[in-house]
């Protein structure tokens, strides 16, 4: 009979530490979708900011002034 209560013991001791792992295992694996997201982040304002899109890279056409210039 106590060889039992001693497993059991073992059993309720393993159940907790395997508990214990898997809320730390979540605690760092939102911490990492945090960061995950961080980065898609700024890599998103990067693209931005230093990456024009294509229909921005071809200069504008210049436009004729709406007055008219003065002459000396």
């Amino acid at each position: 009979m106590r060889e039992i209560e001693v497993q059991a013991q073992r059993s309720v001791l393993r159940t907790k530490r395997i508990e214990e792992r898997t809320k730390q295992i979540e605690k760092e694996t939102e911490q990492i979708r945090c960061e995950n997201a961080r980065m898609r982040h700024l890599i998103s304002c990067v693209d931005q900011l230093c990456f024009l899109p294509e229909s921005n890279s071809i200069p504008p056409t210049p436009t004729k002034p709406d007055f008219k210039l003065s002459s000396p």
